[in-house]
């Protein structure tokens, strides 16, 4: 059984039984109990006793309202771990390394709807704007101003005649 604390909120109480905070809050009252407001902060929060009853109540499968409640199985190891923005390494347009990565960003750009960028449109507008080279930038924040620079590149204001 978890270990209970003084007094903990809503959200680590939806932790501590194994649910979302939405699917908590959907059950509160009917299969796990209200929560008790701080009078000064006007606050929720669950005290000892409560948690010790939401526990309870997800050990026997039996709400506070006497009715069965069936949770599902908790996942094991489901969740997605947090990933750090890859930097985007394009320092010379001759090395395999740089294809690679501006095939990246032309496939980023596709997603993005823009279907009409080549490869060389590519290469030039990450070597107008990054003169200095993206090796210590996130792919997101390359992706991002090489479509803004090739999207207003593209539009019928900026044809020379």
């Amino acid at each position: 059984m978890e270990e209970t604390k003084a007094a903990i909120s809503i959200a680590d109480m939806a932790r501590m039984v194994g649910l979302s905070r939405a699917r908590f809050y959907q059950l509160m009252g009917t299969t796990f109990p209200w929560p008790v407001y701080s009078l000064s902060t006007r606050r929720p929060f669950y005290d000892e006793i409560l948690q010790n009853s939401c526990l309870e109540v997800r050990r026997r499968n039996c709400g506070i309202d006497g009715k069965a409640i069936l949770f599902y199985a908790k996942r094991i190891g489901t969740s997605a771990p947090v990933r750090k923005p890859r930097p985007v390494t394009l320092s010379s347009p001759s090395s395999s390394k740089v294809d690679a990565g501006y095939g990246d960003l032309l496939d980023g750009l596709r997603s993005l709807g823009l279907m009409t960028a080549t490869m060389p449109q590519v290469a030039a507008a990450v070597k107008e704007l990054f003169p200095e080279g993206v090796q210590n930038l996130g792919r997101g924040q390359v992706l991002r101003a090489v479509f803004l620079r090739l999207k207003r590149q593209d539009t019928g204001d900026s044809v020379v005649r």
